[in-house]
C-alpha cells in the first residue's frame, strides 16, 4: 500500500513571489469587488471590506489572489494551508511609502525675527503634525475596534476602546453613527496627511479634534510606547508642540466640551433656551455629521478605512 498514514505525511511549503501590473485601476476594484460578493458577509462587513477594497488597491488585489489555485487537481497531493499578503511597489520594485512627508507639507519659518509674521503667530510644525496625525489614527482605530467588537450596544461598563470617552449623549448610538464617528477622526488625518490644517466641518469632528489635541501631549513624550519613530527624522523647532496654541487656533470655540457638563444637560437641542443664548447650533447626535453651514463639505462618497 502507497499511501501514507497521517503521521507519515510529508508537507512541502511551497513560496511564490510575483508582481502584478494593474493596467486597469477601476477593473480591478471591480473584479475584486464581484470576488468579495461570493462570500458570506453581513451587510455591516460587506460594507467595511468593500471600502477597504476601493481604499486600497493592494487589498483589491489580495482578494483576487487565489493560493489554493498554485497546484492542479492532483491525486495525492492537497493544499491545507495558505498565507498571503499584498504591498504595492514602485517601478524599482521598492514598498511605496504611503507615510506623509510632514517637512515638506508644512514649511516653517526660523528666522525669529519680531518682525516676522510666521514666527510671531502659529505654525503647525511637521512634528507637531506628524503627532496629531497619529494620535488622529490611534483614535480612529480604537473607535472601529469598539464598532467591531461592541456594534450596536449601548455603552455600559467597561472594554471600550474609544466610545466611552463621548460625551454620555452618544452612548446609545449604532454602529453606523459609530462608524461615521471613527472617520471622523480618519478625516482629520486625511486633512494632515494633505497638508492642511485639521479643520472640523462638523460636530463629530469637531470632537474627534478635541480628543486628538488631548492625546497629542502622550504621544509627544520622548518615552510614550505609541511614539512613531519617524518623529526623531524631523527637524525641531521652538514651535513644537505648543498644544495650547494649537488648541486655540485649530478650534473655533469650546462649545462642544461643554456636552460632557452635566450641570448643562440639554444644551445640545438648539431648542433649549440655554442652546439659543450661547448660539451653540445643533449638536445633537443626528446632526454630528452634518455640515456647518460655513464650512464645505466633504466627499460624500469617501470610503470608511475599516
Amino acid at each position: 500500500m502507497n499511501s501514507e498514514t497521517a503521521g507519515q505525511r510529508r508537507r512541502v511549503k511551497v513560496e511564490i513571489e510575483a508582481t502584478v501590473e494593474i493596467v486597469d485601476r477601476d477593473a480591478a476594484v471591480r473584479a475584486a469587488v464581484e470576488v468579495l460578493d461570493q462570500y458570506q458577509f453581513d451587510d455591516a462587513d460587506r460594507a467595511v471590506n468593500q471600502d477597504e477594497i476601493r481604499a486600497d488597491l493592494a487589498e483589491a488585489v489580495n482578494w483576487l489572489v487565489d493560493p489554493h489555485g498554485i497546484l492542479p487537481e492532483t491525486e495525492g497531493v492537497s493544499i491545507t494551508a495558505t498565507d498571503t499578503s499584498t504591498q504595492e511597489i514602485d517601478a524599482d520594485g521598492q514598498p511605496v511609502d504611503t507615510a506623509p512627508d510632514f517637512a515638506t507639507l508644512f514649511p516653517v519659518c526660523r528666522c525669529g525675527k519680531e518682525s516676522c509674521t510666521s514666527c510671531a503667530g502659529f505654525q503647525l510644525t511637521p512634528r507637531t503634525a506628524a503627532v496629531l496625525h497619529a494620535a488622529a489614527q490611534v483614535l480612529a482605530d480604537g473607535a472601529y475596534d469598539d464598532v467591531d467588537a461592541h456594534g450596536d450596544e449601548p455603552i455600559d461598563g467597561s472594554g471600550w476602546m474609544l466610545l466611552d470617552r463621548l460625551p454620555r449623549l452618544t452612548w446609545g448610538q449604532d454602529a453606523v453613527w459609530r462608524r461615521q464617528m471613527a472617520r471622523a477622526f480618519d478625516d482629520l488625518a486625511a486633512d494632515l496627511a494633505a497638508g492642511a490644517y485639521p479643520r472640523p466641518t462638523c460636530p463629530g469632528e469637531e470632537m474627534a479634534l478635541h480628543l486628538v489635541l488631548a492625546d497629542a501631549p502622550d504621544l509627544a513624550d520622548a518615552d510614550a510606547p505609541g511614539r512613531s519613530p519617524e518623529l526623531e527624522q524631523l527637524s525641531a523647532h521652538p514651535d513644537d508642540f505648543d498644544w495650547e496654541r494649537a488648541s486655540e487656533t485649530l478650534l473655533q470655540d469650546l462649545d462642544v466640551v461643554s456636552l460632557f457638563d452635566a450641570e448643562v444637560d440639554g444644551i445640545q437641542d438648539p431648542g433649549s433656551d440655554l442652546n439659543r443664548v450661547r448660539g451653540i447650533g445643533d449638536y445633537r447626535p443626528a446632526a454630528w455629521f452634518r455640515t456647518f453651514p460655513n464650512t464645505p463639505a466633504r466627499d460624500g462618497r469617501r470610503p470608511f478605512r475599516r
